[in-house]
């Protein structure tokens, strides 16, 4: 943790862009809206065999294997969008070369959370953000977010939470994403050092069972015990009455145990906004004012 992860060189408008579907099957209609905003800033590169679908997958796994590649291999691709998240990507960690590769953007979040963690373990900067599917209805003051995040690399990112799980400061880089796909990646060689980092978790669609399943094994696996903090961004589950209240309460419990600082409720995830941060990045929480402050860093 002692050295700085490398930030990717600023995207300008016109840089050329490669979308990619390296996880679940594409939904045409949110795609085509996602589209029409990347084309009017970058040229946009993409293959129609990202529509492709192989049961709950975005094609084969060569498919999606050889998208990804050329993305990373192309000297003149300057960052990698992912369509959507869903289920795929950890499919493809083994088989991917980024060795002697310069870093470039990755951007999305959920399943492209095991591509962080990929980012994460080369020390490349990567952002966690919006995918192509929820671009043509978030917010527009996220999409500038996002943009921002990937054009400039001078002055902060703040952003402000809810609810102050234990109080205290930290300051580290920020690592994480997806709790259910990054505590899947224990064990692996995939799995990011997590020592003196700021660790952001989000999910959707989880039980408050599954939630402290996924969260205890973390802690018995010794990823939670020498963290700086903890920011809890959206937590989500559809199935059953009153089941968000559920899993903010079991969240509240687990991170109180940890003693580490935390604060939930960042707007970061799955829910009506997504606020995009830059993973790898220098970041400063302090619980008590609920703010969390991502530090830009220099280019590579």
């Amino acid at each position: 943790m002692a050295v700085p992860f490398l930030c990717p060189k600023p995207l300008r408008p016109g840089d050329a862009i490669a979308v990619v579907a390296p996880s679940g099957v594409v939904e045409p209609a949110h795609f085509e809206a996602g589209m029409r905003f990347l084309q009017r800033r970058y040229v946009v590169r993409w293959t129609h065999g990202l529509l492709s679908q192989t049961g709950y997958l975005a094609g084969s796994d060569e498919r999606r294997l050889k998208e990804l590649q050329n993305a990373i291999d192309s000297d003149d691709i300057k960052a990698i969008f992912a369509v959507r998240g869903g289920y795929g990507a950890m499919r493809l960690l083994s088989k991917l070369q980024l060795q002697g590769r310069k870093p470039k953007w990755l951007v999305g979040f959920s399943d492209v959370t095991a591509l962080h963690a990929l980012w994460q373990c080369m020390g490349w900067q990567s952002l966690h953000g919006p995918v192509v599917t929820q671009m043509g209805i978030l917010h527009p003051e996220d999409l500038q977010t996002m943009l921002d995040a990937l054009e400039k690399n001078t002055g902060n990112h703040c952003l402000l939470g809810t609810r102050c799980l234990v109080p205290g400061t930290a300051s580290g880089p920020l690592l994480g994403g997806n709790l259910s796909v990054f505590s899947r990646l224990i064990g692996t060689p995939y799995m990011p050092d997590t020592r003196g980092a700021i660790l952001l978790l989000e999910d959707n669609g989880e039980a408050p069972y599954r939630i402290d399943r996924m969260w205890t094994h973390l802690r018995l696996a010794g990823t939670l015990e020498k963290l700086a903090g903890i920011v809890l961004g959206e937590f989500f589950q559809h199935d059953r009455k009153n089941a968000d209240q559920d899993c903010l309460a079991v969240l509240d419990s687990l991170a109180s145990e940890t003693g580490i600082p935390c604060v939930s409720g960042f707007s970061i995830g799955h829910g009506a906004r997504n606020i995009a941060v830059r993973l790898g990045s220098q970041a400063r929480l302090s619980a008590g004012s609920l703010r969390l402050t991502c530090l830009n860093g220099e280019t590579e």
